[in-house]
């Protein structure tokens, strides 16, 4: 049994709060936080606007998060912004920094209204992107499989979520 009261249903989904923007990021963030609890390795998670913005985090200090968000941003932005071998431009689907202290992992999670009070709310939707911050010795396939799981889940709380390949690969 969950410690969350509204986890204790039989699928295990998150918890279902309502259908307002409020109640969706309310089942995001519990999403959020039990990702970075399960996963072995992964320390923190933080989910960011593409423009740089804290969104949600699992419980990750609000200053280092908001550094976090705007760095790491910038990361998915540039790498974009690389054309590949085909010479056009597309988003990465994961990008891994390697550290001697920590693994970070970048990811888009899709368009979400959930967030409307966002101050780069366009039109009622916010790009996202999910970044998680892991242990050097976590195995990143096992992290950066989870992360896709993640995004998958959040694929109710998002207008256009990340498309899933026939595969299993997030694209």
């Amino acid at each position: 049994m969950s410690t969350h009261p509204a986890m204790d249903n039989v699928t295990g989904d998150a918890p279902v709060t309502g259908t307002t923007a409020s109640g969706q990021r309310d089942n995001m963030a519990w999403l959020l936080r039990q990702f970075a609890s399960d996963v072995p390795g992964v320390t923190h998670a933080v989910l960011l606007s593409r423009d740089g913005l804290r969104l949600l985090d699992s419980d990750v200090d609000k200053d280092w998060a908001d550094e976090l968000s705007a760095a790491l941003s910038g990361v998915a932005s540039l790498a974009a912004n690389i054309t590949g071998p085909s010479h056009k431009k597309r988003p990465a689907r994961q990008v891994i920094i390697e550290r001697d202290d920590c693994l970070f992992f970048v990811q888009s999670a899709g368009r979400s209204a959930a967030f409307d009070n966002h101050p780069g709310n366009e039109r009622g939707e916010v790009d996202t992107i999910l970044a998680v911050i892991a242990t050097t010795d976590a195995d990143a396939g096992t992290v950066g499989f989870e992360m896709g799981r993640l995004v998958q889940k959040f694929a109710p709380y998002m207008l256009i979520p990340v498309r899933v390949g026939t595969g299993g690969e997030v694209r």
